[in-house]
């Protein structure tokens, strides 16, 4: 197949590409700058210049491709004109593969279903603080309607892995670093789930190939860790002690992935795909030392 990619050169990009490539797939990468197209190149792919905001660029690329991967946009809380942006592309995507049966993989985060894992089943409310996204992400799904074989992949809130810079993970690091402490909120119960990148990369590539149309796909590894565990887990790596905090010593973001439980399972589409988380868990890949280097 030939996949067009948009956020080629990205965290989730630079695994997936790689993925597809090593599959026998043909890949153009979409690349705003000389570096990303550097990247992209670097992968073995070809490179589409161009950012979200060229819908002209974004449908030339679709109309020349057997299917489209998405991955430009997948922080869950971001501000509205990157949200409106994102919105326009899907739509773009959609109606230029309309009629055709190809793949257009849209990336989404997993949902928070307070008591329980959350599953691929769960309903897309548009609520919250990340209403406009799941908005987003219905809308894509509703380009099955229009003969366009799409699917969402769920990311949880955590994709880690070597390399990984700017994610939640590192983000922890560097407060716990500045703090000289490793906090948590309350007793560190609440639950993150987690995926490493390779194996997010290895589910990118199923879904292309064979998801079917509708599909919603959990990408999750762990279900769900302590957020103690991971405090302690850093905690022994930079010598800091790991202890409950008050949630107002925290900013932004931190704050609700630390107080809230959002453990999710990836079941149903180990069962669909016959996809296999195979890397190492949250836990283990921190305990390896890359994060600290």
């Amino acid at each position: 197949m030939r996949i067009f990619v948009t956020g080629a050169s990205g965290w989730i990009g630079s695994a997936v590409v790689p993925e597809l490539v090593s599959a026998g797939h043909q890949v153009l990468g979409l690349a705003r700058s000389d570096t990303s197209a550097q990247a992209v190149t670097a992968m073995g792919a070809e490179v589409l210049p161009g950012d979200l905001n060229d819908t002209d660029v974004l449908r030339a690329g679709a109309l020349g491709s057997d299917g489209v991967i998405h991955l430009a946009f997948v922080v869950p809380s971001v501000s509205e004109a990157a949200t409106r942006t994102d919105a326009k592309a899907i739509e773009t995507f959609a109606s230029a593969l309309a009629g055709s049966g190809k793949p257009l993989v849209v990336s989404g985060a997993t949902l928070v279903t307070p008591g329980r894992p959350a599953t691929e089943h769960d309903e897309l409310v548009a609520t919250g603080p990340i209403a406009a996204r799941i908005a987003n992400m219905r809308a894509a799904l509703a380009a099955k309607e229009a003969g366009v074989r799409t699917c969402l992949v769920m990311l949880p809130r955590s994709v880690h892995g070597r390399g990984e810079r700017h994610g939640f993970v590192p983000q922890y690091i560097a407060t716990a670093r500045a703090k000289g402490v490793c906090g948590y909120i309350g007793d560190g119960a609440t639950r993150w789930p987690a995926v490493h990148v390779k194996d997010a990369a290895a589910l990118y590539r199923l879904a292309v190939e064979q998801a079917p149309a509708g599909s919603v796909l959990n990408a999750v590894g762990d279900e769900g860790v302590p957020v103690r565990e991971i405090a302690e887990a850093i905690g022994r790596h930079l010598d800091l002690p790991a202890r409950s905090l008050p949630a107002e010593e925290f900013d932004g973001m931190l704050v609700r992935l630390l107080s809230t439980d959002m453990p999710a399972s990836s079941s149903i589409t180990q069962e669909l795909l016959g996809w296999k988380p195979t890397h190492p868990g949250l836990i283990e890949d921190i305990e390896q030392g890359h994060y600290f280097l």
